[in-house]
């Protein structure tokens, strides 16, 4: 009954939410691209391949879920050379990540839209033996119809914080039904187990494997396009580098503004800014010059300038991770003009010490373990994040402990793509 409802209103509610939703495709780029893949219409190249596997299908949202997503289908493929997997996401930067590394043994789609006629041209085109969700997203009509066809649903690096389970609670007679339709659910930490179990999910199904996001031993970094990067930009590698990373509205301009006031004592010192969103990159622009500083574009490189840039704004995507390698100091984003927070795992792998805001919701339960293990720092506003900047720059053992002590936070997660890999294989279709 619940999902009758739920059919019967979503095309109001899409009506309600489309003009937002279409304004973000156009502010994004490229949104007419495979248009046709969100209504569940695959053309019959796509149909072809698709008919000639038996196939998992992997669900990630956008970037941050794709790199898990396919940090799991390298270990897939390792323990089934057979494996060939749909990785459906939803956004265009999620798409354009997805496909940086060709693979003849993964289809990149643009995940359909959870409305039942479209939800069911997808299943008969895709024809999954399994289906993965990345983190947060359990649709009605995807797991219903997942139950339906019996096929098996995973739910791996499961987040459900303590504002989520509360908020869950509320509608728990709602969800409950969608939630009992995993088969199994691959939650981060132990204490994960009870708040899952308190909406209504069987405790056998969940299994406590640690985070893919934080799993160390899967993390691949390649600093030789960063330092290339920077080479042609005139910039001194072993200049200190402070480094944005995942920044919200109003975070870049704090940076600018602590940079420009720690210049007179760190002279030969470096600004790189890595936006959340790279479609922000002329606007950021123009708010940094507008301070004074002299800012370039990462898709710059290779042009004529008279002298190296003060600032570099990267406007591409998918190398986010390999810049961390290059930086002295990290501070992460979406933490201080922003609420949720942005992943600290990546710096921290690349061996570099971190800085966050007080809004690291999305991320709690790993900020305070860094903060209570003495191996991140957390601010309260651009005051304070000045001073810790400036403190680790003049304190290099001091930032040297932070690393260390974030490495060994991080772990505790050692062999989470593995044992999720492991669980992921063994659930097989319902004879």
């Amino acid at each position: 009954m619940i999902r009758f409802f739920y059919n019967l209103f979503y095309p109001l509610g899409l009506l309600f939410f489309l003009p937002g939703q279409i304004s973000k495709l156009v502010r994004r780029g490229n949104y007419r691209h495979k248009l046709g893949q969100r209504f569940g219409c695959y053309d019959a190249e796509t149909r072809a391949r698709l008919a000639a596997h038996r196939c998992t299908w992997i669900h990630a949202v956008s970037v941050g879920e794709v790199a898990i997503a396919l940090k799991l289908s390298s270990k897939l493929r390792q323990l089934d050379p057979d494996f060939f997997c749909v990785l459906t996401t939803t956004t265009t930067t999620g798409f354009q990540v997805a496909n940086s590394e060709p693979n003849e043994r993964m289809e990149v789609l643009y995940s359909p839209l959870d409305f039942w006629p479209i939800m069911r041209r997808a299943f008969a085109t895709i024809d999954p033996v399994r289906i993965v969700l990345v983190e947060a997203e359990v649709w009605p009509n995807l797991a219903a119809e997942a139950r339906n066809r019996r096929i098996p649903l995973a739910l791996v690096n499961a987040r459900l914080s303590k504002r989520s389970e509360a908020r869950f609670q509320r509608f728990r007679s709602l969800i409950a039904p969608t939630f009992r339709c995993l088969d199994a659910i691959c939650v981060q930490e132990p204490e994960d187990v009870e708040r899952w179990v308190a909406l209504g999910v069987s405790r056998d199904r969940i299994h406590p494997v640690g985070s893919i996001k934080y799993d160390p031993a899967e993390v691949r970094l390649n600093p030789d396009l960063p330092l290339e990067i920077l080479r042609t930009f005139g910039i001194d590698r072993d200049s200190p580098i402070l480094f944005g990373g995942s920044t919200h509205a109003g975070e870049e301009e704090i940076l600018g503004e602590i940079f420009q006031r720690l210049r007179a004592d760190f002279p030969a010192f470096t600004l790189i800014i890595a936006p959340r969103h790279v479609e922000r990159a002329g606007e950021i622009r123009n708010r940094l010059q507008r301070l004074g500083l002299n800012v370039c574009l990462r898709s710059e490189a290779g042009e004529p300038r008279a002298s190296p840039p003060e600032c570099l704004l990267l406007d591409t995507t998918g190398e986010l991770q390999h810049w961390y390698a290059v930086a002295t100091i990290v501070f992460v984003g979406k933490s201080l003009t922003a609420r949720g927070g942005q992943n600290p795992v990546e710096p921290i792998l690349a061996g570099k010490p971190v800085l966050f805001g007080p809004h690291m919701e999305n991320f709690s339960a790993l900020a305070q373990a860094l903060v209570a293990n003495k191996a991140a720092v957390q601010v309260r506003d651009p005051n304070s994040l000045q001073q810790q900047i400036a403190w680790l720059l003049r304190d290099r053992q001091a930032a040297l402990r932070l690393v260390a002590n974030a490495q060994s936070v991080l772990a505790r997660h050692n062999g989470a793509t593995a044992r999720t890999a492991a669980l992921v294989v063994e659930l097989k279709p319902a004879s």
